[in-house]
């Protein structure tokens, strides 16, 4: 029987109106020692995972991700304005039992009607950075924001439309937002496989990534600002936008989001229809290509001496798997896929791996 806690069949909105889909127990976790904290950007925090943007839909997602052992809890993408992104299907299962080289990604993949195992589950999500309106987000937030323990950080995941007048403005529009209803730190999306426009890859152009973080730091003030970046073809190019970003003074970077690819069906139709060929790929399939990128991070964070801090994550099914990103040189682990799927992944960490409140070296 699944574990899944969030619906595939359902519409985002219907799953966050309906779910979260969990009837199991809570885990029990001792309480917070302030002695044992981990410094998260400024913030007191009990331990070195979270969860990327994506899954915490509202503040009922929120409040089960703290209860189940996430410190670091990313409020989903929002906008400006009410946006319904892309509609059914959103979410498809891929026939990729195990993990693609980091540098050789398939010309497509396969969608499967079958539930992978817990362990090996990788989707596409293709949503478009839907949002629902700031009349429900400025009651919302501070809800989300409530539900937290002692340790524990809400991070608010913005993004900019260039529907709008100027990209940067409405980038700080939603940030300032996002700060105003409570936000611990704000996480500007540079990076979205699922939108056809350029607030999807920002983080590909070292001027823009800079122009937009500048704006964003100036107006946030002591508010941190991560910046959510994807995979890199270039590293000369990758170099570059982390000492953009840093010259910005973004405090954190996050990555991977999901592989863009084409994406097909059993017998090798779109799978999300003529209009979406391509979609983000995530889960399993994706854990060596975000390790690749966490060293690669680290390299260029200790050459250039950059004061960034490393947020990594993708792919990431086992408690075993948080220990793989922290070595390979992220600061804090985060998870997505996996938290729709397996409820418990964070207690079994907690249970078996002792030793998360080590930093890299």
């Amino acid at each position: 029987m699944s574990k899944a806690i969030y619906d595939i069949h359902k519409s985002w909105k219907d799953n966050l109106k309906e779910g979260p889909f969990f009837t199991g127990k809570l885990p029990e976790r001792p309480p917070f020692d302030p002695n044992e904290a981990i410094d998260f950007l400024g913030f007191n925090v009990r331990s070195r995972i979270g969860i990327f943007s994506g899954p915490l839909l509202d503040a009922k997602w929120v409040g089960l991700a703290a209860d189940l052992g996430y410190d670091l809890l990313t409020y989903k993408t929002i906008r400006s304005f009410e946006d319904d992104g892309h509609p059914l299907p959103n979410v498809l299962y891929i026939d990729q039992p195990a993990p693609f080289e980091p540098t050789l990604f398939p010309n497509q993949v396969k969608t499967t009607p079958k539930e992978p195992p817990v362990d090996k589950i990788t989707i596409t999500n293709s949503f478009g950075m839907p949002s629902m309106s700031p009349e429900y987000l400025k009651n919302d937030i501070p809800l989300a924001k409530s539900k937290l323990k002692p340790g524990q950080v809400l991070i608010l995941s913005i993004t900019g439309s260039p529907s709008a007048p100027s990209l940067k403005d409405d980038f700080v529009k939603t940030a300032l937002f996002a700060k105003e209803a409570g936000a611990d730190a704000i996480e500007a999306n540079f990076s979205c496989p699922n939108v056809k426009t350029k607030e999807g890859s920002l983080y590909l152009s070292p001027e823009s990534s800079f122009e937009v973080a500048s704006a964003l730091t100036e107006a946030l003030g002591n508010t941190p600002l991560i910046v959510k970046v994807g995979l890199f073809n270039d590293p000369l190019l990758m170099t570059k936008t982390f000492l953009a970003l840093s010259c910005a003074g973004v405090k954190a970077i996050a990555g991977i989001n999901t592989i863009s690819l084409n994406v097909v069906d059993p017998d090798g139709d779109p799978a999300l229809g003529p209009d979406r060929l391509r979609s983000g790929v995530c889960g399993s399939a994706i854990r060596k290509a975000a390790l690749k990128f966490v060293k690669d991070a680290r390299t260029i964070i200790q050459t250039e001496k950059l004061p960034l801090t490393l947020i990594g994550g993708g792919g990431i099914s086992e408690p075993q798997h948080f220990d793989e990103f922290l070595n390979a040189g992220a600061d804090f682990a985060f998870v997505a896929t996996a938290f729709m799927f397996d409820p418990y992944l964070a207690s079994r960490t907690h249970q078996t791996q002792k030793d998360l409140n080590y930093a890299h070296t």
